[in-house]
């Protein structure tokens, strides 16, 4: 496809973290931009103000005529749209240029080198510390990513056609319509179930990925799959070692095949982000960036929106706001908490997402929850899918071993946060929780 030729690009969901990057790169390059989504957000508002135009009511008479021109319209949806969408079938049925997310993003980078961040945990934050080292290292290149950058308030960022850094996203074997340079995965837990059916069939499409990388593969250290590897203190090709805390900040000294450097500092909480930092070294020392001057780049990374993001943080009294959705990411929340605040009383309020997810990982949703001091649970956060009969926050509750747990309506969220006598709140999950933090906020700082 010739993008040339495309003056029109519309997108049918176009408020999903992936698909606002990409219209708001084809808006940056001088193309037409326009979409649906299902309710506004700050992301949609953000696209609006960049000129995009937004409509929330799935009806084919509210797209502007000049996106009904076949020939020079390009239409983009995202695989959580519904196959009954009216104006999905309007653009199918009439024959127009329908490609997957995937799709686009695999044709915007293929005549470009590409490092793509590959896993089910840990890509948003590596992919972009790597897209902020290669903006620091003056590098031709643009990042799109899966989460909005502290730095740069957007999850798209700007700086040539040369390189590109994207996520390469497992759901729905996305990833395997790109073309990447240099790759590295960084983990292969079970997730996505509703789609693999077995963790086996999600580590095949990992397998798939891997043989479609031309240059070089960078993987994490005891993953099933061969390359460079990458670790925390341990025998791997690029590998952090003399880890310490000091004042809010993570230092440590990295060991390449062919060079050391000591004392790197970044200020994100957790081990888990000095391993996606190494992971980001790795990936921008082999496209040929110094480790001085990566070096340099992380210690002015400010973080992701939605990553361990502090919303309040007095002596008194911590608001975390964090994506988190999957155990294992729980599990590293708690475990940031606990090393930032031990002996300090954590309240986690979680809203899970999806019915599927919910279902598949049970067991381990309960055990993490349960590490919390005291648990709210929201009802679970449909997105893309229907009822599943029997799976809903209560009987995941009737699970956690927890005396202080309760469940609570939205409308009663902030009512019963104020409630709780915690001195950290951790709100976590990737559903519509995240439009919730600011009120959550406001309510606390005015009873504080």
């Amino acid at each position: 496809m010739n993008l040339e030729n495309i003056h029109n690009v519309y997108f049918i969901g176009v408020g999903g973290i992936g698909m606002s990057a990409l219209a708001i790169y084809f808006n940056s390059i001088g193309k037409h931009v326009a979409g649906y989504d299902k309710t506004p957000t700050n992301i949609t508002n953000n696209l609006q103000n960049l000129g995009v135009e937004i409509h929330f009511e799935d009806a084919v008479n509210l797209i502007s005529i000049q996106f009904k021109n076949k020939e020079n319209t390009l239409v983009v949806y995202t695989p959580a749209i519904p196959s009954e969408h009216n104006e999905l079938n309007y653009f199918l049925d009439n024959n127009y240029k329908v490609l997957k997310r995937s799709e686009i993003l695999g044709e915007i980078t293929k005549n470009t080198i590409c490092l793509a961040v590959a896993g089910t945990h840990g890509k948003t934050t590596t992919s972009t510390i790597l897209g902020h080292i290669l903006k620091e290292a003056k590098i031709n290149s643009t990042s799109f990513l899966g989460g909005i950058s502290e730095n740069y308030n957007s999850n798209l960022i700007l700086g040539g056609s040369e390189v590109s850094v994207v996520e390469a996203d497992e759901f729905d074997r996305s990833f395997l319509k790109l073309s990447p340079n240099i790759a590295c995965i960084t983990s292969m837990d079970a997730d996505h179930l509703d789609i693999y059916g077995q963790h086996s069939e999600l580590e095949k499409s990992f397998r798939e990925f891997a043989e479609k990388v031309s240059d070089k593969l960078i993987v994490k250290k005891g993953l099933p799959i061969e390359g460079e590897t990458f670790g925390l203190d341990e025998d791997a090709d690029y590998y952090a070692y003399n880890i310490r805390i000091e004042n809010g900040a993570y230092i440590f000294d990295v060991k390449t095949p062919l060079e050391a450097i000591e004392n790197i500092k970044i200020y994100l909480p957790g081990k888990h982000n000095v391993l996606n930092a190494v992971a980001a070294l790795a990936m921008a020392n082999s496209y040929g960036v110094s480790l001085p001057v990566i070096a340099k780049a992380l210690l002015n990374f400010k973080g992701i929106k939605r990553r361990f993001t502090y919303k309040i943080n007095t002596p008194n009294l911590v608001l975390i706001d964090d994506y988190a959705h999957h155990p294992t990411e729980i599990n590293a929340v708690v475990e940031s908490v606990n090393e930032m605040y031990p002996n300090k009383k954590v309240l986690g309020v979680f809203q899970p997402h999806l019915y599927s997810r919910t279902r598949d990982f049970v067991d381990d949703f309960a055990q993490s929850l349960s590490k919390f001091d005291e648990l709210i649970l929201l009802d679970i956060y449909p997105a893309r899918e229907l009822p599943i009969k029997g799976v809903n926050s209560s009987w995941l509750l009737d699970k956690i071993d927890n005396k202080h747990k309760q469940i609570s309506s939205k409308e009663n969220l902030v009512e019963n946060i104020g409630k709780c006598n915690a001195e950290i709140i951790v709100v976590i999950g990737a559903g519509d929780i995240g439009e919730m933090v600011e009120k959550i906020k406001n309510s606390l700082t005015v009873e504080s």
